[in-house]
């Protein structure tokens, strides 16, 4: 099998593709042939040696990559009967998640973290559906209780997590307010179903969402980070609440390696907020890391039970995605970093 392994903290040259011996599953285990990758954020923290529970549960050297789909083509001990309960076997098509390892030819995944790919989606469609689907239900759903008629801002709304937080809170019922980086990603947010899109620049944000929502936003997720969560916190409405899962802001756009004084200076700036002015002013801060749930397998089975319920029905559609060969993951990094992508990246090895 192919994979890509990181040796040691640093830019995209640290990407490495190389070969090793073929994964054997376990019991309870199966093998997916994987045909394609999703690619996200945290792959880039990992990389760059920022991400928590890459040091927690992994090290160096390490493969990044949550989410693969593929083709089953190994079952180990004790695998078959789970797979035919799920009406699965061998040579059927699935979206496996994992903590780490994705970046490869070959998964190893427990039954749990298994699901069919949905009728008509390609496998590159599968690929780009757990994390930006899993993020936007966790984080809408799970910890902010979205309601029919809430206001909701998305923060990078044309992203892969955008576009599912988008569509997530139109279903349910919301109004949403996306942002995005540039005036070329306003259409496809719009196309979602957003009421109002804006170009996140000085001087034009704030002032439109104060226009939307004279009395403040009941929910606003963000991923961006020092960029925009002192003003998040200020724009809620009462009982309003901030959602944070990423810090984007904290590296520099371009692809360009952040040096570490920044990255310092960035962290010290960031908001703190105080329990007792919250409780005053009636607002909630709320943060997760999905990595660290992954052991949660009773809320991995609920949300995707809830998620592919809506895929189903409409009301969830794959994410665009823009294919990129394995051996040139440093070029979708670097696109990434870039901060000019939509949708979802997708490796194929």
């Amino acid at each position: 099998m192919q994979r890509i392994a990181i040796q040691r903290p640093g830019g995209r040259e640290e990407l490495q593709l190389e070969t090793v011996p073929d994964l054997q599953p376990g019991p309870g285990e199966v093998r997916v042939a994987v045909a394609a990758i999703g690619v996200n954020f945290a792959d880039i923290a990992i990389r760059l040696g920022l991400y928590e529970s890459a040091k927690k549960y992994v090290g160096w050297p390490i493969t990044p990559g949550f989410e693969t789909a593929g083709v089953i083509d190994a079952v180990g001990p004790g695998a078959d009967a789970q797979l035919a309960a799920q009406g699965l076997a061998l040579g059927a098509q699935v979206i496996a998640v994992s903590r780490f390892f994705g970046y490869a030819s070959q998964v190893v995944v427990p039954m749990a973290h298994l699901v069919p790919l949905p009728a008509g989606w390609s496998l590159a469609q599968g690929a780009a559906f757990p994390v930006a689907w899993l993020t936007a239900w966790y984080g809408l759903h799970h910890l902010a209780h979205a309601r029919a008629g809430e206001r909701v801002l998305v923060h990078s709304a044309a992203g892969g997590v955008g576009q599912a937080l988008v569509q997530l809170a139109v279903a349910q019922g919301c109004r949403v307010l996306g942002t995005v980086g540039s005036a070329g990603k306003v259409a496809c947010v719009a196309a979602l179903g957003a009421e109002k899109v804006v170009v996140r620049a000085p001087g034009q944000l704030w002032p439109a969402v104060e226009a939307w929502a004279p009395d403040g936003v009941d929910i606003i997720l963000d991923a961006n980070g020092l960029e925009t969560l002192a003003d998040d916190y200020r724009h809620l409405a009462a009982a309003g609440r901030l959602v944070v899962y990423g810090h984007a802001s904290m590296l520099d756009r371009g692809g360009a390696r952040t040096p570490l004084w920044k990255l310092a200076w960035r962290w010290l700036r960031t908001p703190r907020w105080n329990p007792l002015d919250m409780t005053t002013a009636n607002k909630s801060v709320l943060a997760f890391n999905l990595s660290f749930l992954f052991d949660r397998t009773d809320l991995l089975q609920e949300a995707m039970a809830f998620l592919l319920a809506r895929v189903a029905s409409g009301q969830a559609k794959p994410l665009p995605v823009t294919l990129v060969p394995l051996a040139r993951v440093a070029d979708a990094h670097l696109a990434l970093e870039s901060g000019t992508t939509t949708g979802k990246l997708v490796l194929e090895p």
